[in-house]
């Protein structure tokens, strides 16, 4: 039993996502899972909703991965549930972590979609566009450098600290695409004959 436990096949990857922010060894609420998500893994793989951490978190209590308890501030405040990893959970992760195929990156990008589709948008809408994402990148690159910063203050974090630079330099990387990418779509404006009838 202890076995088919830890290799854990029916938890899906959000799951092992969750249980994995519990591997740093300390009770957190919902609340504070929430936080520790948007802090690293919204930056690389998920930016889950308040619902979705409950869902995941009652799968994992039921797999016996993670174990809950009610407490009670010290100032008298509202009382919360709070969850740390189990044992088994522990030995779950791990072992997902070491052995689970890693699936490769699926891009699914929206501006991508839409520059591939600039026929029918027009230059204007489509640097609008690529403007828009320029911001979000750099916004985004300085965000998860310093949450990186932020990480780099506690040893346990190291692995998180290099996520999160990556995280600084993909995002850095965008902006930059994008800068390229306004920088051809003006040449491609200049250009003859390239316009549907009826864009700009």
């Amino acid at each position: 039993m202890a076995e088919e436990q830890s290799r854990g096949a029916d938890l899906p990857a959000t799951g092992w996502a969750v249980l994995g922010l519990l591997s740093f060894g300390e009770e957190l609420s919902g609340y504070d899972l929430k936080k520790w998500a948007d802090w690293s893994l919204g930056f690389f793989y998920w930016s889950p909703s308040f619902s979705q951490i409950y869902g995941e978190l009652k799968r994992l209590e039921k797999a016996g991965y993670a174990a809950s308890r009610m407490v009670t501030p010290e100032n008298g405040g509202r009382s919360k549930r709070v969850y740390r990893i189990t044992e088994t959970g522990t030995a779950a992760v791990r072992t997902w972590t070491r052995e689970a195929p890693v699936e490769p990156p699926v891009l699914k990008h929206g501006v991508m979609l839409r520059l591939w589709l600039g026929h029918l948008m027009g230059p204007a809408r489509m640097r609008d566009v690529l403007a828009a994402h320029q911001d979000y990148a750099e916004t985004m690159r300085r965000r998860a450098a310093a949450d990186a910063e932020g990480a780099a203050t506690e040893a346990t974090w190291a692995y998180t600290e290099l996520t999160l630079k990556w995280a600084e330099r993909y995002y850095a990387a965008e902006r930059d695409r994008a800068t390229e990418m306004l920088a051809e779509l003006a040449e491609l404006a200049d250009r003859e004959g390239l316009r549907p009838p009826g864009t700009d």
